[in-house]
């Protein structure tokens, strides 16, 4: 027994905690890259929108935000392989946690916030206020995920004691994955009505306002669901199974809309849930003691 206990990892120990763990730590270095190439991506559809620059660029402007969707989508990805194989093979440590979290900061936080500045609330579209609001709208994004992640990190620190509800399996704060996914699927859509009808005035009106809206949701209380603990054994009812082949069918065949739908869905889903949980009446149990 005790020869156990001293095989066993301590998270406490500065060594133990900075140690880095390959296959984990690969992915989130995966993760980086993508988020990096999506930066880069982000920068090079910019300069493509300038005359002077076409000479130098091979691809047209919609074709590099395409790209950085993708490498957004694909760190997305990456982030939950590194965590998934951290937990199976049972290599969590403090380092990773915190070198997740820098990489979602540039993956997650500022690859969005430079392509909704870019395209989604750029001056060009045509909208003058949006050379006074663009600039607060994407850092209050940017500002909104990386306090997110920090909380993360704090509440799912081990040295810290969580009760019940903290100890819950649902995501506090919309997950800073899902608001970039939000971000990325809704410039599919953009980038395909782009293609049959240049103006998105029309659209762009209300896009300072969602942007507001999950910028906040990230660092609200409301709880979402987590997939963390679906795998192999999982197992689900038929109407639930029916209802992710028909999504997976929606992406697969319509993906600019099938995407929107389904990250537009997941934010409202936990959005109207905390509402409604809101509104229950707290029924008081007579024989509930005070565990302070």
């Amino acid at each position: 027994m005790n020869a156990d206990l001293e095989k066993r990892e301590d998270p406490y120990n500065v060594t133990q905690a900075s140690r880095i763990f390959f296959l984990p730590n690969l992915m989130t270095a995966g993760n980086l890259f993508c988020g990096f190439m999506a930066v880069v991506n982000c920068i090079h559809a910019r300069l493509a929108e300038t005359a002077l620059s076409g000479q130098y660029l091979d691809a047209s402007p919609a074709d590099h935000y395409r790209a950085a969707v993708w490498f957004i989508l694909g760190a997305a990805a990456f982030d939950t392989l590194d965590g998934r194989l951290a937990r199976m093979g049972g290599r969590e440590s403090l380092f990773g946690a915190e070198f997740d979290s820098l990489a979602d900061v540039v993956s997650f936080g500022f690859a969005p916030t430079l392509m909704m500045f870019f395209f989604i609330l750029s001056p060009s579209q045509g909208i003058p206020w949006f050379r006074s609001i663009g600039w607060f709208v994407g850092f209050s994004f940017l500002l909104c995920a990386a306090i997110r992640l920090a909380r993360f990190n704090v509440i799912t620190n081990p040295l810290l004691h969580r009760g019940k509800k903290e100890s819950s399996k649902d995501f506090v704060g919309l997950p800073v994955p899902a608001a970039a996914a939000t971000v990325a699927s809704l410039m599919l859509f953009l980038l395909k009505l782009a293609e049959n009808d240049k103006s998105l005035q029309a659209w762009a009106l209300a896009l300072p306002f969602l942007m507001l809206l999950i910028a906040f949701l990230m660092v609200s209380t409301v709880r979402y669901p987590s997939g963390k603990q679906i795998d192999l054994q999982t197992k689900t009812r038929m109407r639930t199974f029916v209802a992710v082949l028909g999504i997976g069918a929606l992406i697969v065949f319509y993906k600019e809309i099938g995407m929107l739908v389904l990250c537009l869905g997941y934010i409202f889903f936990g959005l109207f849930r905390h509402l409604r949980r809101a509104r229950r009446p707290k029924h008081v149990v007579p024989h509930a003691t005070n565990s302070l």
